[in-house]
């Protein structure tokens, strides 16, 4: 295996309208890349439906077959996409070396002060507003005061490493400014504060009945719900197997699942904090949605996964993965209404992409405003999470006390974090 293009990245858009389009990377191969450019292409909004990945563990070829997701609104920017995987590729000069996993290299952390006129959906749009201008967003508190008026409070760092100088902080908040249009009261960046500790430090504490309920039980209430009402049970959606016998150096893994949004990045980024290789991958999605993977992995030392406890403890953690990716629910909190969404975070310390996006998106189209937010990290069952905290505010025609009510809630984001 080789370079067969002079370029690491090569994006063909599709013959017709519709068409996949097609993004094919080659360059040198490193533990967790498959998951890094997974990540990279459900961060975009994009929808792998076909996959090619194969590797010699010192050079790799990933063809991914993309589409947009259902919800994606705005088109896709192809050129900063291309920018961002090639970025996440090791250099050619590493041609004839397995490139180990680095440590993340830490980014300077910073805070934006945004004050606006409140409204619903305006969460969704800075957050959106945030990516475009491809700064991360690490932590958020957001408070609505008695006058209608917004405060937003967002840690971030810049992907382009450049929110240091004085140009790139103007840019920022004059971009902010005019998407937030008259309803902006001011805009303002600087450094963080020591005493804000780190990104492995911003906790957020959750009731032991709370995380009970949303960490405690395989299928949340909503999976239940479709388990019951349409047949398919938590063993018929997703099916999870390791074979020896097929390859005399590889261990061969067979996924069977229904398609869904992030899940390669989801069988990716399982496969890295397991540090398990994938030499071989390819993906397809029929027609009737049924998703099916056949992966060639091998463990850190270059042997097949023989050891039967590690086997069922791998398969069982790839199928919580896939059927229960996030975890949603509607709880009280004192007086008020209280969303809690929680994801896995990776290894490396990176949280999952989109949430903040997909669960403001979710709440826009229900018409539903939001009172305060924040987000924070737990460690539970020995994992960390990311744990996003919404307080929500009644519709005049609509109560979220109301069982139905809040159902519809949990339903509308796992379904626009999910599905």
């Amino acid at each position: 295996m080789g370079l067969l293009s002079e370029e690491v990245v090569v994006i063909r858009q599709g013959k017709t309208e519709g068409d996949p389009v097609e993004i094919t990377v080659n360059c040198p191969d490193k533990v967790g890349l498959g998951c890094d450019l997974s990540r990279i292409v459900f961060e975009f909004g994009l929808c792998v439906v076909k996959a090619d990945v194969s590797t010699d563990c010192k050079w790799c070829l990933v063809i991914f077959w993309v589409v947009p997701n259902a919800h994606s609104s705005r088109p896709t920017d192809w050129v900063m996409l291309k920018k961002r995987l090639v970025e996440s590729c090791p250099p050619s000069s590493l041609m004839f070396y397995y490139v180990l996993n680095p440590e993340p290299k830490p980014k300077q952390l910073y805070v934006l002060q945004i004050g606006s006129v409140d409204r619903t959906g305006l969460l969704n749009d800075v957050s959106q507003a945030l990516w475009e201008l491809e700064l991360t967003i690490h932590k958020v508190k957001v408070w609505t005061m008695p006058d209608d008026n917004c405060m937003d409070l967002f840690y971030i760092t810049d992907n382009r490493e450049l929110l240091h100088t004085e140009k790139r902080q103007e840019a920022t908040c004059n971009y902010l400014k005019k998407m937030l249009g008259e309803s902006s009261t001011y805009c303002e960046l600087r450094l963080s504060s020591p005493e804000f500790g780190g990104l492995e430090c911003t906790t957020t504490s959750l009731s032991p009945s709370v995380a009970e309920n949303m960490f405690s039980h395989g299928l949340s209430d909503f999976e239940t719900d479709l388990r019951n009402g349409v047949g398919y049970g938590r063993k018929s959606i997703v099916s999870v197997s390791l074979d020896n016998s097929l390859s005399p150096a590889h261990t061969l893994l067979q996924i069977s699942c229904k398609s869904q949004k992030g899940l390669l990045y989801d069988v990716m980024r399982t496969l890295k904090d397991y540090n398990i290789q994938g030499s071989y991958v390819r993906l397809s999605a029929n027609a009737k949605g049924i998703c099916e993977m056949d992966l060639f992995v091998l463990q850190a030392d270059g042997k097949k996964i023989l050891d039967h406890d590690k086997q069922n403890a791998f398969c069982s953690r790839l199928e919580m993965e896939i059927s229960n990716p996030v975890r949603v629910m509607v709880t009280n909190r004192g007086p008020d209404t209280e969303l809690l969404v929680a994801t896995p975070i990776e290894l490396s310390g990176r949280g999952r992409p989109r949430v903040l996006y997909d669960v403001t998106l979710a709440l826009k189209m229900l018409d539903i405003c939001i009172f305060t937010a924040d987000i924070g990290r737990n460690i539970i069952g020995g994992s960390q999470w990311e744990v996003y905290r919404f307080l929500l505010n009644d519709r005049h025609d609509l109560s979220l006390g109301n069982s139905h009510t809040r159902n519809q809630v949990v339903e509308n984001v796992r379904k626009m974090l999910v599905a």
